[in-house]
């Protein structure tokens, strides 16, 4: 195995910097001028966790492609981080979306969409009753509501290093000595984490029965792969273990599909058998449109049926004015009818395992100690050589220098990946093209910085 050496690394990354902005001077511009009204100078402040000393500002995109407001043009690999992964704009969906728009864009009445909507969510993912809000953030935040109404329990369980958007009990971590303790960087947190949340690693079902067993737990909250903090993927048998255990104590089983609708059209849910009692999704649904989905078991729905009061529905905790609107529910009959079709999974989860195949190979012949994981369409390489077992593994071995250093040197060639880890998605406007082009430009970056070494 070839080592990196570091001082190469610092050599390459003030060099890509200097090329950055060469090539970005009008988004430093306009980074300069959007301080004197935006907080951060961005529209949301995450926007500012780019490589490069600034972020690049977007003219336009289309399919999987888009064009800065120098003119530089990208292969789009991020897509909004899952948000774009139905490709920019695909015409059937803005066509649909502008058709709704001159009837109405919000109503508190249904529309003939959000049944078709509901029927299409119940066969791609195997649970028959729906309701449509707008972020998973929201999804989460109203299963969790459901869950402890229903079981009486106060707490829920998560994943050490989770994502589930900006919910409050999930910005929960373990130290070293297995405590639960809030997430570095979580603002305003409301009550002390451990008031609401227990923590434990991915694929360690022994820690979840202990956290299950003191019987307070209304229900497991769980990505199937963990995906922000790198990909960690589950053990065999790990899901089953979790459902049974989850069966065992009464508590409920919530499956967070947002990022990991990259293994097909109905999620790992249907990919690898789950059985949840709630599932959440967000981000795709609508091809940007914002929109998300919580699904419910008919045991569920039937304890959610017994339990509520319609009365007070309206402020209750669940829902929103401008949730299940006409338009978000136009959008996702749209995106799901005809754009992140079945056939459109295949053909995604194929150039998936291109993009899998170019990076290895990549690391291959330079013997390099680093590996490459795939959830069907969503693919992540990694700077280290053993794949992480679990979400503190996976934090301890981020490369805070190469992680930046390939973001940059893609982007300096007209490749965008995802900023904070270096993870490609695959839309159904992707061609073998862009897959082949990124293989190309790891090759000439990993060619830079071992030399001859």
């Amino acid at each position: 195995m070839k080592t990196i050496d570091r001082s190469r690394v610092a050599e390459l990354t003030s060099r890509e910097r200097s090329t950055f902005r060469e090539r970005h001077a009008r988004s430093g511009a306009l980074s300069e001028d959007a301080k004197r009204s935006l907080l951060y100078g961005v529209p949301m402040n995450w926007m500012v966790r780019w490589p490069g000393d600034y972020p690049v500002f977007v003219d336009r995109a289309e399919g999987a492609h888009f064009w800065d407001v120098d003119g530089n043009e990208f292969v789009d690999l991020c897509l909004g981080d899952t948000g774009g992964m139905a490709g920019h704009s695909p015409k059937v969906a803005v066509d649909a979306i502008a058709e709704q728009a001159a009837k109405g864009i919000t109503l508190m009445l249904p529309t003939e969409d959000a049944a078709w909507v509901g029927t299409e969510m119940a066969r791609r993912f195997g649970l028959p009753y729906w309701q449509f809000c707008l972020t998973a953030t929201d999804a989460n935040r109203f299963v969790i509501r459901w869950a402890r109404e229903i079981t009486g329990r106060p707490k829920i369980v998560v994943h050490n290093w989770n994502y589930h958007g900006s919910v409050d009990e999930t910005f929960a971590r373990l130290d070293e000595q297995g405590r639960v303790v809030e997430s570095p960087g979580n603002v305003g947190k409301p009550v002390p984490l451990d008031l609401t949340t227990k923590v434990v690693e991915i694929n360690d079902l022994e820690g979840l029965e202990r956290a299950l067993a003191e019987g307070d737990v209304a229900a497991c909250l769980f990505e199937p792969a963990l995906t922000n903090i790198g990909i960690v993927l589950p053990e065999p048998c790990y899901h089953e273990g979790v459902r049974d255990l989850c069966t065992k104590h009464g508590t409920l089983l919530i499956i967070d599909e947002t990022h990991t609708i990259s293994a097909g059209p109905g999620g790992a849910t249907r990919a690898w058998g789950l059985r949840p009692d709630f599932l959440t999704i967000g981000k795709t649904l609508g091809a940007g449109i914002p929109s998300a989905a919580y699904g419910v078991s008919a045991e569920v729905s039937e304890r959610i049926y017994a339990g509520t009061d319609y009365a007070n529905a309206d402020v209750g905790g669940i829902g929103g004015t401008l949730a299940g609107n006409a338009l978000s529910l136009a959008a996702m009959r749209a995106t799901l009818g005809e754009v992140l079709t079945d056939e459109a999974f295949e053909r995604m989860i194929r150039l998936g395992e291109r993009f899998e195949g170019g990076v290895q190979g990549v690391i291959d012949s330079q013997q390099l100690p680093w590996h490459v994981t795939r959830v069907g369409c969503r693919v992540e390489y990694l700077f280290r050589p053993d794949r992480a077992r679990n979400g503190e593994q996976a934090h301890a071995g981020q490369d805070h220098e190469l992680d930046p250093l390939i973001h940059l040197y893609m982007l300096n060639r007209g490749i965008l990946i995802t900023p904070f880890h270096n993870m490609a998605l695959m839309s159904p406007a992707t061609t073998a093209e862009d897959v082949d082009r990124h293989s190309e430009v790891l090759a000439q970056a990993v060619e830079e910085l071992v030399g001859s070494a």
